[in-house]
């Protein structure tokens, strides 16, 4: 078990690459970036600090820093921005970072970070190392992807594309929300096969507003569609919600708003290894709020796939 002492030993006898997404949270990145750069001098941590400007760029540039050897690589920005680290990082003998400045911090939530990024950058740099799971996407155009958080096809996949656009700048939850009702105007039902290869589980075939594959109890800044959700339960946490047509969609804003609870008889939850989801027409499947690929796509369990710096359990 490493202490606190090992952990910052660690990080002081190499380098801390930190990868800044400049447009995360609407420039939250930039407002803290200061701040953030004392609070590493104060831990005598030396740090380099490089901004990126898509996802794409920011796995380009972490990819080549492994290649170089660095060893200890930070991601400053929302779960997107940390999806994109992983992916770089995957496989190689690297510890990871996150410091949540993002509209939607959810996988930094469920490792127990605070939501204000100063906090949270105190907190892992006084924390232990932890293997966690990611999620493994297969989608219908061969793509395979890590993602970290939620990732699903439906109403809010739809919402995902606005969220990332035209919404971009609103703060947290209500980015999210704003987006779904956006995407509920011309939204239509869709016919999903829920199937549970390697289990004995019957497949379940519904029409739909959202199915969900999530490795932590929420996301959309805190919607809690699998509260049971860890990081470690070697699983993937599937939330099917049927048609509950747009009023009942208006009926559930108010509580989603307020405590992030969904509560409707409509929802169905499995906890599998593994689960295909199949649409009769092509939908568009969403990990991290990033759109990522088309239907019919699986999805499993990657278990203890990356170390990453978390708060010190008390």
């Amino acid at each position: 078990m490493i202490s606190r002492t090992e952990t910052l030993n660690i990080l002081r006898e190499s380098t801390v690459t930190v990868f800044v997404n400049s447009v995360a949270g609407g420039g939250r990145a930039r407002f803290y970036l200061t701040r953030i750069q004392k609070l590493f001098e104060s831990f005598h941590v030396h740090a380099q600090f490089v901004m990126t400007k898509s996802a794409l760029e920011l796995e380009s540039f972490a990819q080549n820093a492994i290649s170089q050897g660095r060893r200890a690589l930070f991601a400053m920005g929302g779960d997107g921005t940390f999806q994109a680290l992983t992916n770089a990082a995957f496989g190689a003998e690297v510890l990871l970072g996150v410091l949540p400045v993002g509209g939607g911090n959810d996988f930094a939530a469920a490792l127990g970070l605070p939501d204000d990024p100063l906090k949270a950058a105190d907190a892992i740099l006084q924390g232990k190392p932890r293997f966690v799971d990611l999620l493994r996407l297969r989608t219908a155009e061969g793509r395979i992807r890590l993602y970290a958080g939620g990732g699903g096809i439906g109403l809010d996949a739809e919402a995902a594309r606005y969220a990332s656009g035209t919404y971009r700048s609103l703060p947290g939850r209500s980015r999210y929300i704003a987006s779904a009702l956006r995407a509920l105007v011309g939204f239509v039902p869709f016919e999903v096969r829920v199937d549970f290869p390697g289990s004995d589980l019957i497949p379940e075939e519904a029409q739909a507003l959202v199915v969900a594959a999530l490795n932590t109890p929420t996301y959309g800044a805190g919607l809690r569609l699998a509260p049971g959700a860890t990081l470690e339960d070697g699983s993937v946490h599937v939330v099917l919600i049927e048609d509950i047509g747009k009023m009942g969609v208006l009926r559930l804003l108010p509580r989603l708003m307020g405590s992030g609870e969904l509560r409707t008889p409509r929802v169905k939850r499995w906890q599998v290894r593994k689960v295909r989801l199949t649409t009769q027409k092509p939908a568009v499947f969403h990990g991290d709020g990033e759109i990522l690929g088309s239907t019919p796509v699986e999805i499993e369990v990657a278990p203890g796939a990356v170390q990453v710096l978390a708060p010190a359990l008390r």
